[in-house]
């Protein structure tokens, strides 16, 4: 009888590690398909963003866009980003005070709480 349970037992566990590979090699082969396809839609999207020029956070928008939705959602996007030209410009504008700052707070070697407050009257003015 001790035989026979061993045998059994020994079969399950013969059986189990033969069979484990087989599920092992599956599961990639079935993610492979999603992942092309995404990277597929990421190609596709930039493409389209590089061929309207886009930088910045008109491109990081579009791109937003084109990635969650279908072509029709990206091709929306489009007239939204160049609405957001003018928040572009502005920030262009806040990125050359920053620099403009900086410049000057380097150049009057400012440190620390000095150089912080400075760069926060600065910025407000």
């Amino acid at each position: 009888m001790k035989g026979i349970v061993k045998g059994i037992v020994g079969a399950v566990v013969v059986a189990v590690c033969a069979a484990a590979p087989v599920y092992a090699a599956d599961a990639p082969a079935a993610a492979t398909p999603a992942v092309n396809s995404q990277q597929q839609k990421m190609k596709d999207c930039n493409a389209q963003a590089k061929t309207k020029a886009l930088t910045g956070a008109d491109r990081k928008s579009f791109m937003k866009t084109c990635l969650s939705g279908s072509s029709a959602a990206a091709a929306a996007a489009a007239p939204a980003a160049d609405a957001g030209a003018a928040v572009s410009s502005a920030k262009a504008t806040q990125q050359q005070k920053m620099k403009d700052c900086n410049a000057q707070a380097t150049a009057k070697t400012l440190k620390g709480d000095d150089r912080k407050t400075f760069m926060s009257t600065c910025l407000k003015g």
